[in-house]
């Protein structure tokens, strides 16, 4: 691993300073391109607004003529994070902007059963709930063929969607024959932040229709309705969604985070935080991350997504409760099931590294691997390999379903369409982002999907990018190895693009033995200081000096709190 320091800009870090933000917050801000106080203020009022998103308004007059005319509306899920937090936004804004109990609901494809998106078999779900308006939410780009038999059937329908479109044999955009769609990354939508997920974008739908319904009467602007209370909802999808904190990203996670924090979420977050056993009062984005978001996720991986949606929905919080701890135990399910993927995943890599060298890119296959986990043990391969990573199960259909994770300058979704040209029927379908995507392949056409990305991966990386590296801020004085300093920092949104601080420094190794099985406890001497530390997942010994990468964390023992280092990497 390389570790690089990055660049903190003086003047930046000082303007910083002299707006009143903390020195150690400043030099961090700086150092991930904030240049002036301004761009640290998350006031709702400095949100983009609705109209930079290119069929907002047309989408809010479709739906509040839907409302206005009674008509049923129904929206279509995604079996995740992002997929169950925008559902939930949804629903509860219609409820919130006038909408009838009996008027709105829900249906979410089932992984195993209907694949991913609107499909044909789920329009027929869709309209035998007598449905007149179907929303998409974090799906539908891909739906061709359902938005026309949905449009036949005579429904209304509304992509909200953040994937990328589709691209057609002769290179061109296809988009669905949609009534609406509202997506940042269609053709000319001029919203700058490409970045926004599923959640965020059924969000500022329903600004929009807020703003629609005002202006035909339904309310005076000082009666509207708080469409701001479902920002924790928002704040969760777009963490557990991995979306990139640009600057509109991070104010909607530093909106939600806030309300969390004065104890203003939805009883189902409230829920999810007990079962957990995180602080709400002390929420961070990490939590969103690692906490609540595999929970919701762990649903639609193993069980029913409906399960993390009907939490998300309850206004009861003894339901609540209960919902939030079905979640807790299929997670549990989860990790055990991802535990003896990763084994056997491992087994499997000895095959194809003979000398300990991964190839450019992996793709790897088992009877016995479980669909819902997929998109996990790529996740976990690739960040100990540094490769661009698909793992594949077989689907109830017979097919192999992969879910694939990348590396910064490896373009996924665009590696899968090039494979898709260069094999014409290869992929029975694909869609995704540059760091991750999924497809659907024949089983005999494995060893070719897997010989191909290879190919693509060897001819499309740099050498330079198979090398491991890791940005740090540096070393941290001595006088920031405090409880208030990683307060500070705790509080602060972190996420993709806006990564949570790590430093790098040279450190004596002064013991270090096994705990659990799996990790290295260490005790360190940093800066003339000893410290404790840990770095989780390692059973390498270190040598008696080494350069570490780590960030800090507080270890609460007792009732007293103590800094302690936590080791992210070390320098070759």
């Amino acid at each position: 691993m390389k570790l690089i320091p990055r660049d903190v800009p003086p003047r930046s870090a000082w303007s910083l300073e002299q707006a009143g933000v903390p020195p150690l917050l400043a030099r961090l801000f700086a150092a991930r391109g904030i240049r002036t106080p301004e761009e640290l203020d998350d006031a709702p009022a400095r949100l983009l607004p609705p109209d930079a998103l290119k069929g907002c308004t047309e989408a809010a007059v479709l739906l509040a003529d839907a409302l206005q005319q009674g008509l049923r509306i129904c929206i279509v899920a995604d079996y995740d994070c992002d997929g169950a937090t925008a559902c939930a936004t949804g629903l509860r804004g219609l409820r919130m902007l006038g909408a009838a109990p009996e008027q709105i609901g829900y249906v979410v494809p089932d992984r195993a059963l209907h694949g991913y998106g609107l499909t044909p078999p789920i329009v027929e779900m869709v309209r035998a709930r007598g449905a007149d308006v179907l929303v998409t939410v974090d799906n539908g780009m891909a739906s061709h063929e359902a938005v026309n038999i949905a449009r036949a059937l005579g429904m209304k329908v509304l992509i909200t969607d953040h994937h990328l479109p589709v691209i057609d044999a002769q290179g061109q955009v296809s988009l669905p024959e949609a009534d609406v769609i509202v997506n940042p990354n269609q053709p000319g939508c001029p919203c700058p932040s490409k970045a926004m997920v599923g959640v965020g974008v059924m969000f500022y739908v329903l600004l929009a229709l807020r703003a629609e319904l005002r202006r035909r009467g339904a309310f005076e602007a000082a009666q509207q309705p708080r469409i701001d209370a479902l920002l924790d909802l928002v704040a969760l999808g777009t963490i557990a969604d991995v979306g990139r904190l640009d600057d509109n990203n991070r104010r909607l996670v530093s909106l939600g985070l806030k309300r969390i924090r004065a104890g203003r979420m939805q009883p189902g977050i409230a829920a999810l935080f007990a079962t957990a056993n995180r602080d709400p009062a002390k929420a961070t984005s990490q939590d969103f991350g690692f906490a609540l978001g595999p929970r919701i996720n762990a649903a639609g991986r193993l069980a029913e997504m409906g399960l993390g949606i009907e939490c998300l929905l309850t206004d009861d919080a003894a339901r609540a409760q209960a919902l939030a701890r079905q979640l807790d135990a299929i997670n549990r399910e989860r990790r055990d099931m991802e535990s003896g993927m990763r084994e056997q995943a491992e087994l499997m890599l000895e095959a194809v590294m003979p000398q300990d060298e991964p190839p450019a890119a992996l793709a790897l296959f088992d009877p016995d691997f479980h669909e819902g986990v997929v998109g996990i043990v790529a996740s976990r391969l690739k960040d100990r390999l540094h490769r661009p990573t698909f793992v594949f199960a077989r689907g109830q259909d017979g097919l192999l379903k992969g879910s694939g994770r990348s590396i910064p300058g490896f373009h996924l979704r665009d590696a899968l369409d090039l494979i898709g040209k260069r094999h014409p029927g290869l992929l029975v379908k694909f869609g995704g982002h540059a760091m991750a995507a999924g497809c659907t392949i024949e089983a005999s056409g494995f060893d070719t999907f897997r010989d191909e990305l290879q190919r693509v991966a060897e001819a499309g990386i740099e050498p330079a990018l198979l090398a491991r590296q890791l940005s740090t801020d540096g070393p941290l004085a001595p006088e920031w190895f405090t409880a208030e300093a990683v307060a500070q920092m705790d509080a602060a949104v972190w996420g993709p693009g806006f990564d949570a601080p790590v430093f790098s420094e040279e450190v004596e190794v002064l013991g270090q033995r096994l705990v659990g099985e799996r990790h290295l406890k260490l005790s360190l001497r940093v800066q003339g200081t000893v410290r404790d530390g840990i770095w989780f997942g390692r059973t390498e010994p270190l040598p008696a000096r080494a350069q570490l990468a780590y960030r800090v964390s507080l270890d609460e023992f007792q009732g007293r709190q103590r800094v302690q280092v936590v080791v992210e990497g070390m320098a070759d």
